[in-house]
């Protein structure tokens, strides 16, 4: 078995142990949370004149579960119905399958979030490039100054102030939706223009709250590249300007790979703040409701989605880092 394939399968066996931790956790912890609104259904069925043994039956059907079993007793269906991929049905969606809700909020979210990731680490890295080589100018000063100054601010807050900018201030974007009502879903450039215009902003809260990180830490990487001898040498040989930028970056970068995993998870647990702002319907807010209306199937299937998200992101950058460096494949 080759190096990358026993790399994979390790991942692989630790994101199954992770995905198990995190879905048990969620299990336990959404049950400690007070209000049951399952029993709240069962009692409402038996004071309307339900026999009990239907009434347990009836949310039962609905629900999947039934809250005064064991504990035990539930978790062990709970891990047995995930194995099937069964998440449950929905209580503040009267019974639809949890899968179908998730399913359907996660596109909203991962649109965000790999836009707004990929729209800051791109940027965040051409000008941290540039604020290292050009460090003792002016541009090189405005770059470092701006990247300080939006890195110390959270996602939540730059939401805030781009939505009362641009929403309420001036009222240039659309509030709330993904889309508008008004427009017919479907390959139009009317539909398709109106989906852009409205995840503009929350890109937008996005990449501004994550460029600074990515510029700081380019612009530190390229400066300790600077001083190592295969670039001393590669000037020395007469290189020309364009091609020293590209064989500085290209060796700058390989350190920000293991950060932009761990962004993808930030970015993700930020959407609960972000897509609760500009009320967008992605796997953040449907997390966000799920807790307020103590809705346990959902949460945990809101929950764990994201966490599967992450993990995989995770898995994939350790293996993009290894293709891009030699020096992992072979070690």
């Amino acid at each position: 078995m080759s190096g990358l394939a026993r790399r994979l399968a390790s991942r692989i066996v630790v994101a199954v142990v992770m995905i198990w931790i995190v879905a048990s956790f969620t299990f336990f912890l959404v049950r400690a949370i007070p209000g049951n609104p399952v029993q709240a259904e069962y009692e409402t069925l038996v004071s309307q004149g339900v026999n009990p043994a239907q009434a347990r039956a009836e949310t039962q059907v609905i629900y999947g579960f039934l809250p005064h079993q064991p504990l035990a007793t539930q978790y062990g269906h709970y891990l047995w119905q995930l194995l099937h991929l069964n998440l449950g049905k929905s209580i503040s969606y009267t019974g639809t399958p949890v899968s179908h809700i998730v399913l359907s909020a996660a596109p909203y979210t991962v649109i965000l979030v790999l836009s707004g990731i990929v729209a800051s680490f791109a940027i965040g890295v051409i000008a941290g490039v540039l604020a290292a080589v050009r460090r003792s100018t002016r541009l090189g000063d405005v770059l470092s100054v701006s990247g300080s100054l939006l890195h110390g601010v959270p996602q939540f807050v730059m939401a805030l102030l781009l939505a009362y900018l641009f929403t309420t201030e001036w009222a240039i974007f659309p509030f709330g939706a993904p889309y508008d009502a008004s427009i017919p879903v479907g390959f139009s450039p009317a539909f398709i223009g109106s989906l852009v215009s409205h995840a503009i902003l929350p890109v937008a809260a996005y990449a501004l709250s994550s460029y600074g990180g990515w510029l700081l830490t380019m612009k530190s990487s390229v400066v300790s590249v600077l001083g190592d001898d295969f670039v001393l040498a590669a000037e020395l040989r007469g290189i020309r300007p364009i091609t020293r930028l590209r064989y500085i970056g290209r060796n700058a970068i390989l350190p920000l790979f293991t950060i932009l995993a761990l962004s993808i998870g930030f970015m993700f647990g930020g959407s609960v703040f972000i897509e609760d702002i500009f009320d967008y319907p992605g796997l953040g807010q449907l997390l966000l409701q799920s807790i307020n209306r103590r809705d346990y199937p959902l949460m945990s299937g809101a929950f764990l989605l994201i966490t599967v998200a992450v993990i995989v992101a995770n898995i994939l950058a350790d293996l993009l880092y290894g293709v891009i460096d030699p020096r992992v494949r072979k070690g």
